[in-house]
């Protein structure tokens, strides 16, 4: 590197990680300001995620989970499935996290997850893949620098199968609040 190169890579505390910084420098935009979401829009999440076992039993001991479906191979091979079941809330906030680089990086507040359903189970060694549709937005009736979008995540697995949906409403600033 250069020492243009290294000025030019000054790390200043407090500001570097400020959506307008990290755009200037050719990032990757964060999640999205409330004019650049449109009904209808759907958004297919990079990356899919490969689920382990050790990432389904460290959620599980994290949260106090310890139904033998999930973390007892014994146990579960008596079960309908017939094999461990990857924890439903992993499988929803997995999918939640992968969806936020394009739906909530920016956002205010998640106001509200509503409609949460696993058809499906998920298993050591799925796939998942996550698509988000916008569903609504609607401007702010009290704060002209925001407002609320609904969307809707669908969590497919490597063979195109449903394993999870839910709905959100958050709210995001406006990239132009006067305009």
């Amino acid at each position: 590197m250069s020492e243009t190169d290294t000025e030019k890579a000054t790390f200043i505390p407090g500001t570097d990680d400020l959506p307008e910084v990290r755009m200037a420098t050719g990032a990757h935009q964060y999640g999205r300001y409330f004019e650049e979401f449109e009904e209808g829009a759907v958004y297919k999440h990079w990356p899919a995620k490969t689920v382990t076992e050790a990432d389904d039993h460290a959620f599980c001991l994290l949260t106090m989970n310890h139904h033998p479906l999930h973390i007892n191979d014994v146990y579960a091979k008596r079960s309908q499935q017939g094999r461990n079941v990857v924890v439903g809330p992993y499988v929803y906030s997995l999918a939640l996290g992968i969806s936020v680089s394009d739906v909530s990086g920016l956002a205010i507040a998640n106001l509200a997850t509503k409609d949460l359903s696993h058809p499906n189970p998920v298993f050591h060694g799925d796939t998942l893949f996550v698509e988000t549709k916008v569903t609504g937005k609607k401007e702010s009736a009290t704060k002209p620098d925001r407002g609320v979008v609904t969307v809707h995540t669908s969590v497919f697995n490597q063979d195109g199968v449903l394993v999870a949906e839910f709905t959100r409403i958050v709210l995001v600033p406006k990239k132009n609040p006067g305009a």
